[in-house]
């Protein structure tokens, strides 16, 4: 039943982009179903670009410490200061142990999340995760946002819908103009490893089809995809933009809403797309298209479930990577159709 309470709620955000863009969904179900809600969300710093583009978040609040990282000290004084927000309730996305520490610290009366690390006492409002009942990272997140018996659990989740910015000065950044012509987005990383990336060539022989047809084409990612983008954008040839690391998160998000179409591979940015609502071809390999697929109804999504897969490996551990070298280029040109 929607409340006319002002609560305030402190929501500890996952550590991965795709994560991140899921969590929309739990903060729709909180606006849904407690009106004037006052959410915050505690996430790296690296998140802010993109919380700011998710109209339910009232206040980011950064953090800098590492996914994994103990800083006893750190923690104890982020978790006093947050005392002065008054929260009535946090849930806690991440699994860890150490995630709940700060909710547990700044004395905040309801502590909700899933046992994960056996997290008895520091969590409060403590939830056993049924994966048959939520297969789904989205259902499980949205579901904290809900009563533990509330029968809408893993029903009517709203999907993710950010709202990008104006890209003018990004593009004049970039010395680019407005395009006029269609734009295809490739997003050939994947933070999580290599098991996860479609092949760079297959990349390569997509963007040089597009390009023939009259379509720009970017090339999108983060630092670390830097070579893997400029080795994609030489294969295909003169007229590829390999912009990986010459953007932030929040500019990525704002260029990659002038596009016709995304290529990704399952990564954040898959998800970013999807919450964009754009026309996006997903590439599944090591991950399960079951348990984190793009959110949006129309996406489709490129996966051979061989009997390896899926394996969750960072690299694959059969060291032939069939799951993606076995989807084509045709394959996926053809989805264009």
């Amino acid at each position: 039943m929607v409340t006319d309470s002002k609560t305030a709620i402190l929501v500890v955000g996952p550590s991965w982009v795709g994560d991140l863009v899921m969590a929309q969904s739990l903060f729709k179900v909180l606006h849904r179903e407690q009106a004037g809600v006052h959410l915050d969300v505690l996430a790296p710093t690296w998140s802010e670009g993109l919380l700011k583009r998710m109209p339910e978040v009232r206040h980011f609040i950064p953090t800098t410490l590492a996914h994994g990282q103990w800083a006893w000290r750190e923690r104890l004084q982020l978790g006093r200061q947050l005392r002065e927000g008054h929260y009535q309730q946090a849930i806690v996305l991440p699994n860890s142990w150490k995630s709940a520490l700060l909710p547990f610290w700044a004395r905040i009366p309801q502590r909700t999340g899933y046992v994960g690390e056996m997290r008895y006492g520091l969590l409060n409002d403590i939830r056993r995760l049924n994966q048959w009942e939520l297969p789904k990272t989205v259902e499980q997140f949205a579901a904290l946002g809900l009563p533990a018996d509330d029968p809408k659990r893993g029903k009517l989740i709203p999907q993710p819908l950010l709202s990008p910015g104006n890209p003018e000065l990004i593009l004049q950044r970039l010395n680019l103009s407005f395009p006029t012509q269609p734009v295809l987005v490739l997003c050939p990383g994947a933070e999580y490893g290599p098991a996860k990336q479609w092949p760079l060539e297959y990349y390569a022989q997509v963007a040089k089809q597009k390009l023939a047809e009259g379509w720009q084409v970017w090339i999108l990612g983060s630092p670390k995809d830097t070579a893997v983008g400029a080795r994609i954008a030489y294969l295909a040839g003169n007229g590829s933009l390999n912009l990986c690391g010459q953007t932030s998160l929040s500019e990525v998000v704002d260029l990659m809403a002038l596009a016709q179409v995304v290529v990704s591979n399952d990564s954040g940015l898959m998800h970013v797309a999807a919450a964009l609502g754009k026309s996006l071809i997903a590439l599944y390999g090591s991950s399960d298209p079951r348990k984190t697929p793009p959110l949006k109804m129309d996406a489709q999504i490129l996966y051979l479930g061989l009997k390896c897969s899926p394996c969750f490996q960072r690299t694959c551990p059969l060291r032939h990577l069939k799951c993606l070298r076995e989807i084509t280029p045709a394959q996926v040109l053809e989805k264009f159709r």
